[in-house]
């Protein structure tokens, strides 16, 4: 089992800036890829970025540019840099990780294990 927390979040004007962070615990040598999920009221559970054990990293086009994973493997620390913030990126962000062997990094399917979430709310 994993376990995850998720904190880092709150309100800031357009164009502000975020850090999110994500404790881990449990068995994370069997974890395949961690990654930040975000939705909006209405609206599915999108994939935000993601990184593999190795370091590969994938980013939805949408914050290519301005937001940026990153971690620390001895502490299972997983970070969200957000900036250059919009209100279409007010959600709740959720901190994700899988040991599938075979996953889509930004299939919420594809997770098995789910942080609690914090709220990012950007306003205009």
């Amino acid at each position: 089992q994993v376990q995850l927390v998720e904190s880092g979040g709150g309100s800031v004007q357009a164009g502000g800036s975020l850090r999110l962070s994500c404790a881990a615990s449990g068995r994370m040598s069997r974890v395949r890829l961690t990654g930040w999920f975000r939705q909006a009221p209405g609206k599915e559970r999108e994939g935000v970025v993601s990184i593999t054990s190795g370091g590969t990293t994938y980013y939805a086009d949408s914050v290519k540019g301005r937001f940026t994973i990153s971690r620390d493997t001895a502490k299972n620390t997983l970070w969200l840099q957000m900036n250059g913030l919009k209100p279409d990126d007010s959600g709740m962000y959720y901190c994700a990780a899988t040991n599938r062997y075979t996953c889509t990094w930004y299939d919420a399917a594809d997770y098995n294990y789910w942080g609690q979430g914090t709220q990012v709310t950007v306003t205009s």
